[in-house]
């Protein structure tokens, strides 16, 4: 028995078999890897995306070309931070070269409404405006020694970014009345829900001084809360899972 075993061995079927067994094997485990990958992205990135802040809002802007006491064109804005954090336990030093927003995907009832807003870099006041000039198709925060969301800067070890997705015109509201609540025009105008809704997916790819490049893909549902009721709602996201890493570069 163990002689036919031993001239089994030596034939070339034999060893045709054993590498294809081999090349098999290397490929289920390759396969493995690539799907784990696929689900869990880096596990041990120099900088991580900690939460996401959402500030959802109705605004009214003034038009004046209407003759009654309040006239107002009604926007629902969504205010989006991006909280990147230096990850402590990463071994290695790194910067911050910059980070990129963009490949937006919108998703909703009227998206010829919805538009994206950098910060203004005019209004001292506030950080967003509703200024063509500041409507955006992609954004990138280039790293420096402190963050300035105004003038598109972040810490090159963690900060802070942010952009605004607004609904813009949703609605009109026009009243004689001698005082409104500016956070009730919505409802005034017999808004509901699903005239508001968007889904928005986008890329956040941070780039590093060494070359690398991490990118994700974040679908948010917008507004938070209920905006309509309330005025002006809230959310902060720390369960990130969905959000999914992978090294785009080195």
């Amino acid at each position: 028995m163990i002689d036919k075993f031993k001239k089994l061995t030596k034939t070339k079927s034999f060893h045709i078999c054993m590498i294809m067994v081999i090349i098999v094997v290397i490929l289920f485990i390759v396969g493995m890897l690539v799907l784990r990958y696929s689900v869990e992205g880096e596990t041990n990135m120099p900088f991580n995306l900690s939460k996401i802040v959402i500030i959802s809002t109705q605004e009214g802007i003034d038009d004046s070309q209407i003759n009654t006491r309040w006239s107002f064109d009604v926007h629902q804005s969504n205010d989006i931070y991006l909280y990147i954090d230096k990850n402590e336990a990463y071994d290695k030093t790194e910067i911050i070269k910059s980070v990129r927003v963009d490949n937006f995907q919108i998703e909703a009832n009227n998206t010829e409404k919805i538009k994206l807003y950098k910060p203004d870099t005019e209004e001292e006041n506030v950080i967003f405006k509703y200024d063509d000039k500041d409507i955006i198709q992609n954004l990138e925060y280039t790293g420096d020694v402190e963050s300035d969301l105004k003038n598109l800067k972040i810490a090159n070890q963690g900060g802070i970014i942010a952009f605004r997705c607004s609904n813009n015109n949703v609605t009109k509201y026009q009243s004689d009345e001698e005082e409104i609540n500016h956070s009730e025009l919505l409802k005034k105008a017999g808004i509901v829900e699903d005239d508001l809704k968007v889904n928005l997916t986008f890329h956040l790819t941070i780039i590093l001084e060494s070359g690398k490049e991490y990118q994700a893909e974040i679908k948010i549902e917008l507004p938070t809360g209920n905006v309509i009721e309330e005025g002006s709602t809230s959310t902060e996201i720390t369960d990130l899972e969905d959000v999914v890493f992978k090294r785009t570069h080195n």
